[in-house]
């Protein structure tokens, strides 16, 4: 029996967590399947029956070794992932648009960071690939890394396809639909993470880290019992379970979809652009060519067509897609783009986005408690300390212990000006937290 099944015939009284005791009367959704560790449920920290059941699926889907249901996101599974490989003060080789868990792992391990720089879209400014030859020359020049991290596919869609000798980690948070037909593959490497809820008929928080090495299984697995919740929600895996009934038989749904994506990205735009990407999945569209700026395209999906978007940006947005998405809303979301961009005109000139720069040299994280209030304007020389990213998709703009430069603060000067939701842990932009 799965995990769905029993949490549907469930009848015996709960002298026993949660609080709610599945009582109707509070009107809390999803309350009469959230049970605890009863018997027969099984336990997400030491799985032999109906959890297990899951996990075993999911291993069979993904092609690992071993992979594990996370109900903490991708960011459990990266906290875990990079625990597994490095030890402290080792040094690890990450792509500079890795997201904030990366950042976070090599903080509590105090680890030597070395970047590799990604290729640049300098129309709407963003990162895309990480190139072969840039993770080679990166694995050449530091022989004493213990492990490489990449994102794949990017926040917009971008997949690197690398190897590498040493230990490689892919946060593929974005990727969870790929693999199944006619999505690229899914990423290759030793762990691969992946958030089921980013792209699949899954609820908020549940994830999947697959290991394909099996030197890491034990490893891994004991540093997720540390970051992972202890009471994990039966809500959560319960759709995690229905997730994969759904995948294990949905394969004219997906080609249905795709059909869809492809109309999307074939639209005859005039100004409007539609960045073709590696996952068709992501839709990217582009202002820079348009008398539009991204914003506003954003604010006319919404107030005018009911759309609401995933993203804004300087220049592009993003709209998050799934197998889950109607006919009707592709439909809806056509005549919306095909009527905005014929109510707009040629943009004026606009100068390239320039590629934020990527910090020279290694950098150890340092402890961001205090420090002294800086305009972000004026703090070029200073050393920041703390975090300032975009939200979404959390990927650090400025990293504690790195000094800010002139270009990175005009970088997050003109991201507030053009309305971007840039953030730091202080809250307090556009000043920024700088040592001393």
């Amino acid at each position: 029996m799965r995990l769905n099944d029993k949490l549907n015939s469930v009848e015996r009284y709960p002298f026993h967590m949660p609080g709610h005791k599945r009582n109707k009367k509070f009107g809390i959704a999803g309350a009469e399947i959230d049970v605890t560790e009863i018997e027969s449920f099984d336990n997400l920290h030491s799985p032999d029956g109906v959890i297990l059941d899951i996990e075993n699926r999911l291993a069979r889907h993904y092609k690992s070794a071993k992979s594990f249901m996370t109900v903490n996101g991708s960011t459990v599974g990266v906290l875990a992932a990079v625990h597994a490989v490095c030890n402290r003060g080792d040094k690890i080789i990450i792509a500079r648009n890795c997201h904030k868990s990366v950042f976070n792992a090599c903080y509590l391990l105090n680890l030597k960071i070395a970047y590799i720089e990604p290729e640049f879209d300098s129309e709407c400014g963003y990162y895309t690939q990480v190139t072969q030859s840039a993770v080679d020359e990166a694995v050449r020049a530091h022989g004493d890394a213990k492990a490489v991290v990449i994102t794949s596919p990017t926040y917009e869609g971008i997949i690197s396809n690398i190897t590498v000798s040493l230990p490689l980690i892919v946060d593929a948070a974005h990727g969870a639909h790929l693999g199944t037909k006619p999505f690229p593959e899914y990423p290759k490497g030793d762990i691969v993470i992946s958030s089921l809820h980013k792209t699949l008929p899954a609820l908020t928080q549940t994830a999947v880290a697959s290991i394909y090495n099996v030197d890491f299984v034990d490893r891994f697995k004991k540093y997720l019992d540390i970051f992972e919740t202890s009471s994990p929600s039966y809500v959560l895996m319960n759709s995690v379970d229905l997730c994969l009934k759904y995948l294990e038989h949905s394969g004219s749904d997906f080609a249905q979809y795709y059909g869809e994506l492809r109309k999307i990205h074939t639209l005859g735009l005039k100004w409007l652009k539609i960045k073709r990407t590696d996952d068709l999945g992501k839709i990217v569209v582009s202002t820079a060519g348009a008398s539009i700026n991204a914003q506003d395209l954003a604010d006319a999906l919404r107030t005018r067509y009911n759309i609401e978007i995933e993203a804004v940006l300087c220049e592009h947005i993003i709209l998050m897609t799934s197998v889950a998405d109607t006919k009707k809303a592709f439909e809806q979301l056509k005549t919306a783009l095909v009527t905005i961009d014929c109510e707009c005109d040629k943009k004026s000139f606009r100068k390239p986005f320039e590629k934020p720069p990527c910090p020279d040299g290694i950098i150890t994280i340092s402890d961001c408690d205090g420090g002294t209030r800086c305009d972000i304007k004026n703090a070029a020389g200073k050393t920041a300390n703390e975090y300032v990213y975009a939200y979404p998709p959390d990927i650090p703009l400025i990293v504690p212990g790195e000094v800010i430069t002139a270009e990175i603060a005009k970088y997050i000067t003109d991201l507030l000006d053009a309305g971007v939701n840039v953030i730091s842990d202080s809250g307090i932009l556009p000043q920024v937290l700088t040592k001393g």
